[in-house]
This record gives structure tokens, sequence and C-alpha cells, in this order.
């Protein structure tokens, strides 16, 4: 005799939490790989403008770099000549860029001034 699973109602809402978890996590994942991969891309930015400090202009720093990189790490798309001067104006723009603030008339402490009693 064959014992055959009957499909009710408690299963169908737990299989959809379940999915729902699967969802979650892959999503979580992706956040936790990109926020990686920002770091990464900071910190290479950071490296770059440190490197070509003191390397000669016009040495092609970056094309070299864009070679050893490319030859290490064949897989990965992101180290094109290209993207790593985008990495670079990346950094250099968001590391002197001023703080995003409040607007001047959200800093003002205004007291609220109450017009009834005030003669």
């Amino acid at each position: 005799m064959e014992n055959k699973l009957v499909v009710d109602e408690q299963y169908k809402v737990w299989l959809h939490g379940l999915k729902e978890k699967v969802h979650q996590s892959q999503l979580k994942a992706a956040v936790a790989v990109n926020r990686a991969l920002l770091e990464f891309y900071w910190q290479l930015g950071a490296d770059i403008v440190e490197k070509q400090k003191s390397a000669a202009w016009g040495s092609g720093f970056i094309k070299q770099l864009s070679h050893d990189l490319l030859t290490e790490f064949p897989t990965i798309r992101g180290f094109s000549e290209r993207n790593i001067k985008y990495i670079r104006q990346w950094f250099l723009f968001w590391s002197t860029a001023q703080p995003i603030g409040q607007q001047a008339v959200a800093q003002l402490n205004m007291e609220p001034i109450d017009v009834l009693t005030q003669h």
C-alpha cells in the first residue's frame, strides 16, 4: 500500500512560508555580496589614488593594473581599464564630497510662540 501525501491547507501555508524564507535568504545574500563589492571597490579606488601619487605621469599604471587583474581573474568583468578609471573617479568624487545635512531651515531651533499670551 502506497502512502500518498495529502496536500492540505496547513501544508500549503507551511510551503508558502518556506518559499518566502528562501526568497528572503537570497535577497540577504545579494545585499551582502553587493555591500562587500562596494567596500572592495571603495578600497581599490583609495589604493589607486594613493599609488598614483608615486607613479610617474603617463606611466600606464591603470592600464597595467587592468591587465594584471584581468589575467589573474579572467571571469570577472569589472577590471577593464575603463571600469578601473570609473572606480577611481567614484572614490575621488565621494571621498571629497561635502556631507549631506539638513537644510538650513530645518537646522533652526525655533520655539513655538504663543501669540495669545504675549502682549
